[in-house]
């Protein structure tokens, strides 16, 4: 009996069994060039979308989503310069109206009431916006009574941190719990193989979890692309179809506490049904392995998706 082995998406080998064990394998396939994955081993999907209008305003309505999926070093870079671009602008404000009113020429005079005390020049009044920003309070800069301007710029400042806060912050809170480096500790099977089990031509791959938390309610699904071309002529280059794992009879519903064997049936109902050997030798796709749970040490209801 033949079985294949085959890696997802590059290369693959073919064996030969027999019930004696003594069948000598078929000589190997030229190794094909290594062409560009859809979907990469950690899940990133080699997508680039091109020719689509407005595009830039699209991903600037959905700012939040946009700065999450940014890579960390731009989040930093945006992170410091709005910090510090509000901090300058609040602090200018501060120096604008003591400049203003006259407080920088008269700082030093103890019979005059200034906006805020103390403040007499820009680095000071950035000093008290920080100690402000910040509820520090060393108690040498205040505002006084004598300034309206000084106090409704308070409140703006006030109103203006708290947005700025929630908005950075939670920011960076959803990115540090994104779980894409758990996909670190999920192995997949280097190859996965074509055999016989429990007398059907079953295709076979194993997944297991390396760390001591269990993954709740883990699911698995699989993905079949494909290029195919319509009866009526019109040509699909990424065609997905959906590969049974045990939907109907619940085994893709994972305990996912030792590795486990995921196994596709190849019958009438499989993509896989009318390849022969030599047509799986040359024919052009690739198998999306999609695994689901909830990480139980989050104590989290959101799903996430790891792809092999």
């Amino acid at each position: 009996m033949s079985a294949l082995r085959r890696k997802l998406g590059d290369e693959y080998q073919v064996v030969s069994t027999s019930a004696s064990g003594g069948g000598l394998p078929p000589p190997r396939a030229a190794p094909r060039g290594k062409r560009q994955r859809f979907v990469d081993k950690n899940g990133r999907c080699n997508v680039q979308h091109g020719n689509l209008g407005g595009e830039t305003s699209r991903y600037l309505s959905d700012l939040f989503t946009t700065l999450v999926d940014l890579k960390w070093r731009w989040n930093l870079f945006i992170f410091i310069l709005t910090y510090t671009v509000a901090w300058l602008f609040m602090a200018s404000m501060w120096w604008v109206i003591a400049y203003m009113r006259g407080d920088l020429n008269k700082a030093h005079d103890d019979s005059y009431t200034p906006c805020v005390a103390n403040v007499y020049n820009f680095p000071s009044a950035f000093l008290f916006f920080i100690e402000t920003e910040a509820t520090i309070g060393y108690g040498y800069r205040y505002i006084t009574d004598k300034c309206p301007e000084g106090i409704i710029l308070f409140l703006f400042q006030s109103i203006l941190g708290s947005i700025v806060d929630a908005f950075l912050i939670g920011c960076m809170f959803i990115k540090m719990s994104q779980p894409k480096k758990r996909a670190e500790t999920l192995m997949f099977s280097e190859h996965a193989a074509i055999s016989m089990r429990d007398g059907k031509l079953t295709l076979m791959f194993r997944v297991g979890n390396l760390r001591n938390s269990h993954m709740v309610s883990a699911q698995i699904r699989c993905k079949l692309l494909k290029s195919r071309q319509t009866p009526e002529g019109e040509f699909l280059p990424l065609d997905q179809l959906e590969l049974d794992v045990g939907f109907s009879t619940g085994a893709d519903q994972l305990f996912l506490v030792s590795p486990l064997t995921i196994c596709h049936v190849i019958d009438a109902k499989s993509p896989f049904y009318d390849l022969s050997q030599r047509s799986m030798q040359t024919e052009q796709f690739e198998i999306v392995v999609i695994l689901e749970g909830i990480v139980e040490t989050t104590e989290s209801e959101d799903g996430y998706d790891l792809r092999g």
